[in-house]
Order: C-alpha cells, then sequence, then structure tokens
C-alpha cells in the first residue's frame, strides 16, 4: 500500500511539473515568438502609450465619435458578462426600449428608422468592440455635424468606414464589423 502512495505522488508531482509548468512556459514561449501581438493581447499602441486593446470595447459617450454597443458591464473587463436578462423580463424591455430612443434621438434619426440590435442589446462578453456597417453609418450624420466636417471630410468618413469593415471570420461565421476603437482612433486622423 505505501509503494502504491509513493508511486500515485510521485506520479502526480511529474504531471504537475509537466502540465503546470513546462506545458504553459513552452506555449507562452510559441506564441509569444510566431503570435507576438496576439499574445500580447492586441494592444493599440500610440507614440508608445498603451492606449486600448482591438479585442476589448470602450465606452464613447461624445458627440464626436462613434458609440459602441451597451455593456451592462460598463466594459470592465472583470467580470464580463452579459446582464442574464431573459425575453420575459420588463427590466430588458425597459432597457432596450431606452436604448432606442436613445439611439434615435443622438443621431437625429426619424422614429420609422430601424435601430440594428447590437446598438439595443449588450453582447454576452459585456466588452464586444464591435458593432454593424450599418450601426456606423447611422451615426454618420451626428458626427459629421459635431465635428463641423466639409462635404469632403464626409466622403473621407464614409469611405473610412468601408475600408475597417471586417469580413466574417473565415467568410463564414458571423456577419460584417467594425471595430468601434480602431474606427475612432482614424476618426481622429480626419482633417
Amino acid at each position: 500500500m505505501k509503494k502504491s502512495i509513493l508511486i500515485a505522488l510521485r506520479l502526480c508531482l511529474i504531471l504537475t511539473v509537466i502540465t503546470g509548468i513546462i506545458y504553459p512556459l513552452l506555449i507562452t514561449g510559441i506564441s509569444g515568438i510566431f503570435f507576438h501581438d496576439k499574445a500580447e493581447g492586441n494592444l493599440v499602441k500610440i507614440n508608445g502609450e498603451v492606449v486600448g486593446s482591438k479585442l476589448i470595447g470602450q465606452q464613447f459617450d461624445s458627440a464626436v465619435y462613434f458609440h459602441s454597443r451597451p455593456s451592462s458591464i460598463n466594459y470592465q473587463t472583470l467580470p464580463s458578462g452579459a446582464s442574464n436578462l431573459s425575453w420575459s423580463d420588463n427590466r430588458l424591455k425597459v432597457a432596450v426600449n431606452l436604448r432606442k430612443e436613445a439611439f434615435l434621438r443622438e443621431n437625429l434619426l426619424a422614429d420609422t428608422t430601424t435601430v440594428p440590435t447590437e446598438m439595443l442589446f449588450a453582447s454576452a462578453s459585456g466588452i464586444d468592440p464591435h458593432i454593424s456597417p450599418a450601426s456606423a453609418y447611422l451615426q454618420m450624420e451626428r458626427i459629421a455635424l459635431s465635428r463641423k466636417f466639409n462635404d469632403e471630410q464626409k466622403l473621407k468618413l464614409a469611405r473610412l468606414i468601408t475600408e475597417l469593415k471586417e469580413e466574417p471570420q473565415y467568410s463564414l461565421f458571423g456577419k460584417e464589423r467594425i471595430n468601434v476603437f480602431l474606427l475612432n482612433l482614424e476618426l481622429d486622423k480626419i482633417k
């Protein structure tokens, strides 16, 4: 019995070293070499300073920027998650109606305008950085007015949305989308 316990303890120690130390260090090293940006969290740096990540949504409230989709956790990474409100929960209905009214009002849109669903519902993670191109186009007029853009600048803005469109993953999963954080960074470059 004693011999079996010692064998089990040695095996546990060996497997702990392999799976808990060697394997993670090997994978971290490989990812750091071959996928450096992704391994570092897809951080965006301007003048050497980290200003955000391509993977994490940020809140943009100013009229001069594109707005992200709502977040039930205020874009905090810990803990990330959804509100978990069901379709039958009146709080969800109220929140969706308030978001729709705010989106229409902020963007000077008619009450009959169809608001894309991602502008009404928070994502499952609460930190999704993407919106649809339709959501971006609906916000264009507000941004152009706020920034006092002329016709040439408005055209640049429309082209920017088209250029930053991301296709569905592997051309199969999801829909066309735009990273709001990257879009707003490029927006500041329009002169």
